[in-house]
């Protein structure tokens, strides 16, 4: 089996499905990527079982085969070139491939392709078709505040829930939560399904230089991706999601306006001196005005700062989680930043001050840390 390909050409589709080649593989030949030929066309997968990303594009050949070529190697060979022909040279039965350029020639033992993993053929699916710059705004919104918990599964991932007039994706640890809302895209059907991290992540990086739109193909067990030429299906996350709505407070009284820029340098600078194991930091609100305080007893840190804000509500004192307040402050692109709450012991609401794209609705939840006074 014979092939030529321009190598900057293979190594911009190589880095776009890299990403799903683990480290630590439980099956040697998943630390390859898989070439297959059919004339013109080269398709490359990689996989680590629960998912597979495959790319197509032309390449000159007139032959028809498969071989498994080790990752590493092959990027890091790639990466050394300045873009030139590769002729790939495959000896159908050892599998050992020469890589040929005008620099010289290359030897790797390569591993028979028909042992390499298949992806899972979905069976009865439902469809729909969103664009892309949306989905992969959708991961970035929601993403961080999916939860690591093994014990958890289903919250390790984000939450897709479809409609026949939007789609709303929903992220939570049980500390804090996302819901993110477009009433640009909807489903033909309603269905929700659970996206696990890993997937979500390689398609948040490739969706990042990807303008055509997204099918997105799912049933109980997997769910597929395409657009372009690159095709991701995964394995869903099994099990049903908590009733977030339940969990958002309907009614909150004391809503806080505070510029977002200077509320977020505020936190991080406070946050310096809080207890490194609550990392709580309080806010006072009274009148036009903003504390923003947080100490360590134990180390008698502390520090007070004073910020000025619009609030409408009863004075109240609250603690956060600095982190989370900080994850959530860089997650909002707006000049001003609203947090809704009702009682020092229930969850505060942030909320972008205005929508920055038309159609979307963006909530994050935080749970307050106990004031011990």
């Amino acid at each position: 089996m014979k092939f030529i390909v321009s190598s900057q050409l293979l190594l911009k589709n190589l880095q776009a499905i890299s990403g799903v080649v683990s480290t630590n593989n439980t099956l040697p030949i998943l630390d390859n990527f898989l070439f297959e030929i059919d004339e013109n066309k080269l398709t490359v997968s990689g996989s680590d079982l629960e998912t597979t990303m495959t790319t197509s594009f032309e390449v000159t050949s007139k032959e028809k085969g498969q071989v498994a070529i080790p990752a590493r190697i092959l990027l890091d060979l790639l990466k050394g070139f300045p873009d030139t022909p590769i002729t790939f040279s495959v000896n159908d039965e050892t599998h050992a491939i020469r890589f040929t350029s005008e620099y010289g020639e290359y030897n790797v033992a390569g591993l028979n392709g028909a042992e390499f993993p298949k992806a899972p053929e979905l069976e009865a699916v439902s469809s729909t078709v969103v664009a892309a710059d949306l989905l992969a705004r959708a991961i970035l919104k929601t993403i961080f505040a999916a939860g690591n918990d093994e014990l958890r599964p289903v919250m390790s991932g984000v939450f897709f829930e479809l409609h026949s007039d939007n789609v709303t994706f929903v992220s939570t640890d049980a500390h804090k939560l996302v819901k993110y809302t477009r009433t640009d895209a909807k489903a033909d059907s309603g269905a929700s399904f659970i996206m696990p991290k890993k997937p979500l992540n390689l398609l948040k990086n490739v969706l990042a230089t990807e303008e055509a739109d997204v099918t997105v193909e799912y049933n109980d067990t997997n769910a597929r991706f395409s657009f372009g030429d690159v095709t991701l299906v995964c394995r869903l996350i099994d099990g049903r999601y908590p009733n977030y709505d339940a969990v958002i407070p309907k009614e909150n009284p004391n809503v806080l306006t505070v510029n977002r820029s200077a509320f977020l340098n505020s936190v991080k600078r406070v946050s310096y001196f809080s207890n490194k194991t609550t990392h709580q930091v309080r806010l006072k609100m009274a009148g036009t005005e903003l504390h923003v305080s947080a100490e360590d007893p134990d180390f008698a840190n502390n520090a007070d700062e004073r910020l000025t804000c619009s609030y409408k509500g009863d004075d109240m004192e609250i603690g956060f989680n600095s982190r989370f307040l900080i994850e959530m402050l860089n997650n909002v692109e707006t000049e001003d930043v609203v947090i809704e709450m009702s009682e020092p012991n229930r969850a505060g609401i942030l909320l972008p001050s205005e929508s920055v794209v038309e159609g979307e609705n963006l909530l994050m939840l935080v749970m307050p840390v106990m004031l011990n006074n």
